[in-house]
Formats: C-alpha cells, sequence, structure tokens
C-alpha cells in the first residue's frame, strides 16, 4: 500500500509529518496524549474523546487488531489518532486479502480497517515522544490532521481558528437518543444478585464498560439521554442514580448540573469523571482545565479514608478545585502525581464521585469494588425509609 503524505499542525505552528491512516481526509480538535500501552480501541471508542485527537504514547499500535467486543461505543468516538508506528498488513484488512495474519485470534479486523469503516483521519509516522513533549511544556492544542491540504499556512490558519474546548457543552453530541435499559441478556448472563437495584444513568457519553460494573454489580441501569430532566428521573422510581463519563468542559453543561442540584438528598448518587465534576458543581464547587490533563491507565491514586493507593485509568482534561467545595463535601481521594483531586464524598446528600474510571476498559480494575459501595449505598437508603 502506498504511503500518503499527511501533516499533523498545531495551533501554535508545530508541526509533524507522517502518512495517513483511517479515511485519508482530515480531522480536526483538541490534541491530547494518552499513556496506555495497550486499549487503544477501548480508548478511541470512548465518547469521553469527542472532539479530540488522541496521540498514543506507545510505540506501537494496531499490533493485536481490533475487535468488536472491546468497543466502548458502537463506533469510534474520537476525531482522529496519532501513532508512531502502525500495523498495517497488505491487503484490505478485513479477511481475505490480508497477507499477514491477524495478529490476535479474536482480531476481526485492522486498527486502520476500523478507523476507515469509521470515517476517522489518522497519522503515524510522528515523532510522538516530541509531540508528547511539546504538549506536556505548552498545554495541549488545537490541531488538524491532513492528507488534503498540505499547505502549512492554511493548516495553521486553520487550526488557529477552531474552537477552544472550554465553555463547550458536548454531551448533547454523544448521549443516547432514548432511554433504554441494559443488561438482559448481556452475553446471556444473568444478574449475580437476588435483589437487583435499579439505577437511573446520566447519558453523558457513557462507556459500555460501566454499565457492565453495574450489571455485575447488582443494578439494573436504565439509560437517559442528559436533557432529561430529575422530574422524569425520579418518576421512573430508581434506587439510585449515576452520573456518568462524557467530554468537554463540565461548567457549560449548565442543564445537566441543574438537575443534579434537583437530586441533592433526593436519591443517592454516584458520579464517574464528568459526572463527578458536574456532582461537584452542582454542590457548589468549582472546576479549572488542566494543563494536559490525564489521560492512560497507569495513574496512582489515594483513598484519603484508608491510605490504600490504587492504579487507575484516567480520561479527564477539567478538574475540581478542591478548596471551592461546601463543608459538607470532603475530598475522598487524592491523584498521587499532581495531588489534583481525584474523588469527594457527601455524606449529607448521600453522594460520592470519583474522577478515574473504575471500570477501567481499558486499565486496571483496583477501583471496581465502588460498584459495591454505590450498591451498598442504596441498599442503606432503602433500610432507612423501610425503617421510617
Amino acid at each position: 500500500m502506498a504511503e500518503q503524505q499527511a501533516f499533523l499542525m498545531l495551533d501554535d505552528g508545530a508541526c509533524f509529518s507522517g502518512f495517513a491512516c483511517g479515511k485519508q481526509a482530515e480531522s480536526m480538535g483538541e490534541v491530547i496524549f494518552t499513556t496506555g500501552m495497550a486499549g487503544y480501541q477501548e480508548t478511541l471508542t470512548d465518547p469521553s474523546y469527542h472532539g479530540q485527537i488522541v496521540a498514543f504514547t506507545a510505540a506501537h499500535a494496531g499490533n493485536y487488531g481490533a475487535c468488536s467486543h472491546d468497543d466502548e461505543a458502537p463506533r469510534i468516538q474520537a476525531g482522529g489518532a496519532i501513532f508512531h508506528e502502525l500495523f498495517l498488513p497488505e491487503g484490505n484488512g478485513k479477511g481475505a486479502g490480508v497477507s499477514a495474519p491477524f495478529p490476535h485470534w479474536r482480531a476481526e479486523e485492522t486498527l486502520d480497517f476500523r478507523l476507515r469503516r469509521d470515517g476517522i483521519s489518522g497519522i503515524y509516522g510522528v515523532d510522538t515522544r516530541a509531540l508528547t513533549l511539546h504538549l506536556r511544556e505548552y498545554g495541549v492544542r488545537n490541531g488538524i490532521i491532513s492528507a488534503l491540504d498540505l499547505d502549512k499556512t492554511s493548516l495553521l490558519r486553520r487550526a488557529r481558528a477552531l474552537p477552544d474546548m472550554r465553555g463547550r457543552d458536548l454531551t448533547g453530541a454523544v448521549t443516547c437518543a432514548a432511554p433504554y435499559e441494559y443488561g438482559h441478556g448481556t452475553e446471556n448472563v444473568s444478574i449475580p444478585y437476588d435483589k437487583p437495584l435499579r439505577v437511573a444513568v446520566y447519558d453523558y457519553g457513557i462507556k459500555r464498560s460501566i454499565l457492565d460494573g453495574l450489571f455485575m454489580a447488582g443494578m439494573i441501569p436504565t439509560v437517559w439521554p442528559a436533557a432529561a430532566s430529575a422530574e422524569t428521573i425520579l418518576a421512573s422510581q430508581p434506587d439510585g442514580v449515576l452520573l456518568s463519563n462524557g467530554p468537554g468542559d463540565p461548567q457549560a453543561c449548565t442543564h445537566a448540573v441543574q438537575e443534579v442540584r434537583k437530586l441533592l438528598g433526593v436519591l443517592p448518587l454516584f458520579g464517574i469523571c464528568l459526572g463527578h465534576q458536574i456532582l461537584a458543581l452542582a454542590l457548589g464547587g468549582k472546576t479549572y482545565k488542566l494543563p494536559f490533563g490525564h489521560h492512560g491507565v497507569n495513574h496512582p491514586v489515594q483513598d484519603r479514608l484508608t491510605g490504600r493507593v490504587w492504579i487507575t485509568s484516567q480520561n479527564h482534561g477539567f478538574c475540581v478545585d478542591p478548596d471551592s467545595l461546601p463543608e459538607h463535601a470532603r475530598p475522598s481521594h487524592w491523584n498521587l502525581n499532581d495531588h489534583t483531586l481525584a474523588g469527594l464524598t457527601c455524606d449529607t446528600f448521600k453522594a460520592f464521585s470519583v474522577q478515574f474510571h473504575p471500570e477501567a476498559g481499558p486499565g486496571p480494575h483496583d477501583a471496581a469494588e465502588l460498584f459495591l459501595r454505590f450498591r451498598k449505598l442504596m441498599l442503606s437508603e432503602i433500610t432507612n425509609k423501610n425503617g421510617a
């Protein structure tokens, strides 16, 4: 397959050359880097990456192909992908015609074919170490991957015209269109508890692995669009509410914050990533943008109560300011890399949240027990109401 030249142009004028992969066109967005050595498919299909171009710091990608079982959403959600080396067998990348064997027994297609099938542009052959160092020093930047426009002056002008991530509510672009119940018949697995609890999930960009985590911890999730009102959620009579992950600036999610504020103290709440930030804002806290965010599967987090350290999966560009939290909301976890807030708890309103991803997907499962904590919180509230 002939290599087609492509450029990655950042809005500060830094330009990186490489070769086109995926749909040989263009992709635009905020350029970030992720440090996971594997899990490229889960990363690219995570709705939290909507509006972003993901640079993979691992030296090789595509080594084990792509498999629908690893999807966090039905299609790739990231706006583009940047690789150093990409596995590119000869042929069309799917089934017959591939001269090299698939790199893994579960593979259904190559990563390049998956990018093309979902209409996503990428670039490989990039010096990703230099790119990562640039983003660490100067912060994340808007950028364009192009195999069509190779005029650097034109690319720079267009990159500088892209909107900033600050002030953007992107939940509407990734949420479900209508509510649905998840879990019945999932791989023919029955819910592993005698008393399943019903959880309403606000879909700000939900990952499949989070729904699996709820299901396997004895909960039946019903997923609701991000625009659903608190009144609609309460009318469905759930035992608790999960606030999901998602893309964009939490401060721009004014509707979500308003509706969550109505739920405080009414039902147990559990927030993950963007859901954590929205809960903090509903409590009266503030958020701010990190220079280059946390994206990867190896971030150490410490539980303030027990002193335990978890290695966690993270994906966020904004963070909660711990000094802005009200007295009844206290920090529960800290990121040990940069000492940013990684979790909070609020006993007054039966709510807690974490900035990291207990479901992993990809990453370690150190924090998976948080789903059981949510279940116990709901059971405790049910007991209290029945006792009253």
